[in-house]
């Protein structure tokens, strides 16, 4: 997905926070925000850079992470809409389950105001929280839990 504008940014913003309080309490791996990448080894990607995500691996220095996450959140900006656009979007989804992520959210604060959770047993069915529901990201994260009214506004 394309660079966001504050909307979509403030989301993300507000998941990795959670995220960061998820490691601080449980020691189980790694919070980040946007801008970090992940290396991985497909034909067609060689990184993955989600808008937040837990990771379980090893850290090094300044390098890429090495490997997918286990948890990504993709939030959507202004240009992640139309028949491309989630195409696009399906792909990257597929990647990273073919990566190893156990859980993909994609978070539209835009337009349906909703969070699709995408597990890569059943990547075909998603689960759909929205406001004044409880999101989650079982089993990649579990007892991880926030209100989807904390980031969609």
């Amino acid at each position: 997905m394309s660079p966001t504008g504050g909307v979509s940014g403030r989301a993300g913003g507000k998941i990795y926070r959670s995220l960061d309080d998820y490691e601080q309490a449980t020691n189980s791996g790694y919070a980040f925000p946007d801008n970090v990448g992940f290396a991985v080894e497909l034909p067609h990607r060689k990184s993955f850079s989600p808008d937040a995500a837990y990771y379980v691996g090893a850290l090094k220095g300044g390098d890429f992470l090495e490997g997918a996450p286990v948890f990504a959140v993709e939030v959507r900006s202004k240009n992640d809409y139309g028949e491309r656009a989630e195409l696009a979007i399906a792909q990257k989804r597929a990647d990273y389950f073919a990566c190893g992520t156990l859980i993909v959210w994609d978070v539209d604060v835009l337009r349906e105001k909703i969070v699709r959770v995408y597990r890569a047993n059943d990547p075909d069915n998603p689960t759909i929280y929205r406001k004044g529901d409880i999101a989650e990201a079982e089993p990649a994260l579990p007892g991880w839990k926030i209100p989807v009214d904390d980031f969609i506004p």
